[in-house]
């Protein structure tokens, strides 16, 4: 995978390395407009996020969104596209003075889950909830966009606003999420040299983690049909039983990850679910089992993917049963390009203090923004949402997942000295490069 990361990002690595020389935050006068800014709009932006809460919509469905959305930034007097992979919206933003052109990205979908919260804007639409901020996602990145208009005449370069839908998934048998805006030229037209996302994170409210390198895992979802032979259960003899087989299926594919992987390199593999048998006196001849892989490399994942194969493949013939066994590769590992993420780290340190940023574990957990970072650099960062004295906070994807709106000024502030400076830093290249 870095192998073909490398030459894919070959034509972006002489302006990272490049920047690292010019890494400065944004002067004192952009700062203290960013925040005159983000003082004035953040009554509007919580409005906004509360709305978009209260009116949930699922991956490829997000029709009342994307129409706030496009008709906020068309406001602004930016190029908007919509209907881009479906129902997403991309809006470029035209800095006065010539320079690259740069991405930010929000996800705008929800997910099927009955909101619990008794909070006075909770989801409206039955069996449909924002319990994954995708709604501040949409919202911070919104802000964004408005704070680097009023700063249109310090911009240098241009910036690419994507609303991604469906992020969560398209619906079966649909195209949909980050792949398709790609096949679609998000990242072109102009051409972006790098992108920058977000996701919110049930932790102390304010903190930033991040790190070099894989942040987030790539799933693949897998599914294994043992095929044994039917028999009365008091003549077990007579039959090959696939729920025995199954269970040694299951135990057996827990020693992959312990005693077949390098231990420094993390991976998970879980049976989600198990199905077989229809009554308690027949031996069963099909049980169906599904689960997922989560790893930070291709490597390990192709390597899971055979060593199940032939697992299975072994166990079942020695016992003359039969298998079948699928899987679907989803996005691949959350890439942090290392040189950009070293170029940021000063901006976040300036804009939030040195004690609220942090090194960041790799989580096991997915994200579709991968694609864009297999084409060209990326940076994806964690914000705290959980409310100051609260000991703990929902998880995401609960019924009861809440952020603190207060991360929406934060992390609009961040967001835009994150932009801001990348272009300056560029424009500071070229001035030295003339």
């Amino acid at each position: 995978m870095l192998k073909i990361r490398a030459r894919k990002t070959v034509g972006f690595i002489a302006w990272l390395l490049s920047l690292a020389l010019a890494a400065l935050p944004a002067d004192k006068s952009s700062a203290r407009l960013i925040d005159q800014e983000i003082a004035r709009l953040e009554a509007d932006l919580i409005k906004t996020r509360r709305f978009i809460h209260m009116n949930p919509e699922l991956g490829n469905r997000e029709y009342e969104t994307a129409k706030l959305v496009a008709s906020k930034l068309l406001s602004l007097g930016l190029d908007v596209q919509t209907e881009v992979a479906k129902t997403g919206v991309v809006a470029l933003l035209r800095g006065d003075q010539p320079g690259i052109t740069i991405g930010c990205r929000a996800d705008m979908d929800a997910l099927p889950i009955q909101e619990l919260n008794t909070i006075p804007f909770k989801s409206l639409n039955p069996g449909i909830m924002h319990a994954c901020g995708h709604d501040i996602h949409t919202t911070v990145v919104l802000g964004t966009a408005m704070v680097m208009h009023s700063l249109k005449a310090k911009l240098k370069g241009n910036i690419k606003f994507i609303f991604q839908p469906a992020e969560e998934g398209p619906p079966q048998g649909e195209e949909g999420g980050a792949a398709l805006m790609i096949k679609e030229g998000v990242l072109d037209n102009p051409p972006l040299r790098a992108i920058f996302g977000f996701h919110v994170m049930p932790v102390e409210l304010g903190r930033v983690q991040y790190r070099s390198g894989p942040i987030m895992a790539s799933p693949t979802w897998f599914e294994i049909v043992v095929k044994g032979k039917s028999a009365h259960a008091a003549r077990p003899h007579e039959g090959v039983d696939a729920i025995a087989l199954a269970s040694q299926v299951v135990l057996s594919i827990q020693t992959i990850v312990s005693r077949n992987l390098d231990a420094s390199d993390p991976a998970v593999i879980t049976v989600g679910t198990i199905e077989g048998g229809t009554r308690s006196n027949i031996i069963a001849d099909t049980v169906r089992l599904e689960g997922t892989i989560r790893t930070l490399s291709t490597v390990h994942r192709k390597k899971i993917l055979t060593l199940i194969d032939n697992m299975v493949r072994g166990m079942t013939q020695s016992f003359g049963a039969d298998y079948i066994f699928n899987y679907s590769l989803g996005p691949p590992p959350v890439y942090n390009h290392p040189e950009l993420a070293k170029i940021m780290e000063p901006t976040l340190t300036e804009v939030i203090g040195e004690h609220a940023v942090e090194q960041a574990n790799p989580l096991m957990v997915s994200e579709d923004f991968a694609y864009y970072c297999e084409k060209i650099p990326g940076f994806f960062f964690f914000l705290g949402v959980k409310p100051p004295g609260k000991a703990r906070m929902a998880p995401l994807h609960s019924p009861y997942f809440n952020p603190d709106e207060k991360s929406i000024p934060l992390g609009v502030k961040i967001m835009s000295h994150l932009l801001l400076d990348s272009l300056e830093h560029q424009s500071k290249l070229d001035d030295s490069a003339r």
